[in-house]
């Protein structure tokens, strides 16, 4: 499982001009789901992103998690996060999970980081999505289980 976090003061997703989730504070959360990727890794990552201390304190440092600014979060399926572009000019991605597992993997993640009681949103599984969000720090990581 590969996710890809952004910390941000507002995010939103869009399908056919029509507003599906927005969020102010908080993450945005692209994830892509590998085709042996299981349940345990997806508890495991959400966890980590509920806990990651990516947000500024007092003094301005990065030492506060989405849970201590009871921030909001919008997560994104991605299965080209597991876009093999080695060989050629055109990504491969059988290294990404099929739909249908990977949909069960990605509300079972979605699900994890709702049980926080924290503000979490979608888009839409396999649709074609436009995502517009303000990017702060710019603070962006790669976590890899």
């Amino acid at each position: 499982m590969r996710l890809i976090i952004q910390r941000v003061s507002q995010a939103s997703v869009t399908i056919e001009n029509q507003l599906i989730s927005q969020i102010k504070r908080g993450l945005l959360i692209l994830i892509g789901i590998h085709h042996q990727d299981h349940e345990e890794q997806a508890a495991f990552l959400a966890d980590k992103c509920l806990n990651l201390r990516i947000f500024n304190d007092d003094q301005n440092k990065m030492n506060l998690s989405l849970l201590d600014i009871k921030g909001e979060a919008l997560v994104i399926s991605n299965f080209t996060l597991y876009g093999d572009c080695e060989k050629g000019r055109r990504p491969s991605f059988t290294d990404a999970a099929p739909p249908e597992p990977a949909k069960k993997l990605y509300e079972f993640f979605v699900d994890q980081l709702k049980l926080s009681g924290l503000v979490i949103v979608q888009g839409i599984f396999g649709a074609a999505m436009k995502v517009d969000l303000c990017n702060e720090g710019p603070v962006t990581l790669m976590i890899e289980k």
